[in-house]
């Protein structure tokens, strides 16, 4: 059920966190302890029992936290408390987190179903900003109502739409390319994916913030459904594919916690929006595709259509030169979004806006995330005479990943199906001296079923 967080409340019952094994410590009542007994509870992390009280009314509720599970944890609350008001009998350890968590938890998608009319109602934890909870679950709310909306309801279009409103909130910028114009203004790879579809690919491009302020720029993967092209995935395979806007709809719950709190940047959101849809039209396994960069890319499977589109908004978002870029996408096969953040670091290091996690250390060392298997990434490219890279030996995006030495991966490999090619270049091998690799300009960004190639500048790391 919803939860809204109130100030004070006069008549709330206790909730008291137990950790394993804890009851004693808490020096409840004889009768709550005598309960707890009686019910083998005992602190496991995650339940909750209600205690009835000496007339039989509810008299407060016992959670459980086991052995730290973390804040965000009581969330859980949010569904295992009856309707009521309520408070947490002791200050937890994280009161901020734990805040955003009841609020989190309570999430309910009602666009297609009946509105709960019940609602739990949470004494705010002393010392958080309400406000700040609002904003931070105001963002999490949108991106899972975009990633929950079937792609009837949320294609291109919509997607737009759903920007534009957020963007009229805020009063931020909106420009879009569309259709045939994306050809025009040199987006082919977001045309080529999207153009079989009855909804138009497009690019959405907005813009909030003060023109002086640092540029942190968001981009985010629109897939608004998958098909997997002419490639085409199997029935089991295609029935989560309206989460594949899930990049998008994570940046622009980004977006909107930063636009709401009123940051001193200069945001930037680009959503390539396309369907990657099957028809006449539709592009082929074989095709060779010029990017935005003047890349030419050979397509192996026609199912890895994000780094296609996310390629081409890269390169403009780069054009620019941010201080921060980020990007998110999801990954086909697991239902979880993935992000990497691109710093400049002749800007970002100097900077004192951003937070200490974003700051680069130096020497570092980029680990494999192709595999996990903790070996060092082939970091990029050097000159040679202008020879053919596509690489004769490809991995199925289809096959399950498995273990290897990622700076023995070729090429190929890294990109799934799809090898990329740059009149002049060949790919670093392990055996190069250190400085080759220091000259490096392509950088890999690694995910289990393959990589895509993150062109950067020599001012960048990632």
């Amino acid at each position: 059920m919803p939860v809204e967080l109130i100030e004070t409340l006069n008549t709330a019952l206790p909730v008291h966190l137990v950790a394993s094994d804890g009851l004693e410590a808490l020096g409840l009542s004889p009768s709550m302890t005598a309960w707890a007994a009686a019910n083998g509870f005992s602190g496991e992390a995650g339940r909750t029992l209600a205690v009835p009280g000496d007339n039989g009314s509810l008299a407060g509720a016992l959670f459980g936290v086991g052995d730290g599970e973390g804040a965000l944890a009581v969330g859980m609350l949010a569904r295992a408390l009856p309707e009521g008001d309520w408070h947490f009998a002791a200050a937890p350890a994280e009161p901020e987190l734990a805040a955003i968590a009841l609020v989190l938890g309570g999430y309910v998608f009602t666009r297609y179903g009946k509105k709960s009319g019940k609602t739990l109602r949470f004494a705010l934890p002393l010392g958080v900003d309400a406000g700040r909870v609002r904003r931070i679950a105001d963002g999490v709310f949108l991106a899972r109502d975009l990633v929950n909306t079937p792609t009837s309801d949320m294609g291109p279009d919509e997607l737009e739409k759903a920007v534009r409103t957020l963007a009229a909130t805020h009063k931020a910028e909106v420009s879009v390319i569309k259709g045939d114009d994306l050809l025009k203004q040199n987006f082919p790879m977001i045309h080529a994916v999207g153009r079989a579809s009855v909804g138009a690919p497009r690019l959405i491009d907005m813009v909030w913030g003060p023109e002086g302020a640092p540029k942190v720029t968001l981009v985010g993967k629109g897939v608004c459904f998958d098909t997997g092209g002419l490639d085409i995935k199997p029935s089991s395979g295609m029935l989560l594919m309206k989460k594949d806007m899930g990049g998008a709809a994570n940046v622009l719950g980004l977006a909107s916690m930063i636009m709401a709190a009123g940051l001193k940047i200069r945001l930037r959101v680009l959503i390539p929006a396309v369907e990657n849809s099957i028809a006449g039209n539709a592009f082929r396994p074989g095709d060779v595709l010029t990017s935005r960069k003047g890349i030419t890319v050979e397509i192996g499977n026609t199912d890895a259509e994000g780094r296609l589109v996310l390629a081409d908004a890269l390169a403009l978002a780069d054009d620019e030169e941010p201080e921060l870029l980020i990007d998110m996408a999801t990954l086909t096969g697991q239902r979880v979004s993935r992000s990497v953040p691109i710093c400049r670091l002749s800007t970002l290091a100097t900077k004192r806006w951003r937070p200490n996690w974003l700051r680069p250390r130096w020497p570092s060392r980029i680990r494999c995330g192709a595999c996990r298997c903790g070996g060092p990434m082939t970091p990029g490219w050097r000159r040679r005479s202008p020879t053919s890279t596509t690489s004769p030996r490809t991995v199925s995006p289809a096959r399950s990943p498995r273990r290897c030495s990622s700076s023995a991966l070729s090429n190929g490999q890294r990109a799934g199906r799809i090898s990329t090619s740059s009149p002049g270049t060949r790919p670093i091998a392990p055996t190069d001296p250190p400085a080759a690799r220091r000259k490096a300009s392509v950088h890999w960004s690694g995910s289990f079923r393959g990589a895509m190639p993150r062109v950067v500048s020599k001012a960048h790391c990632l």
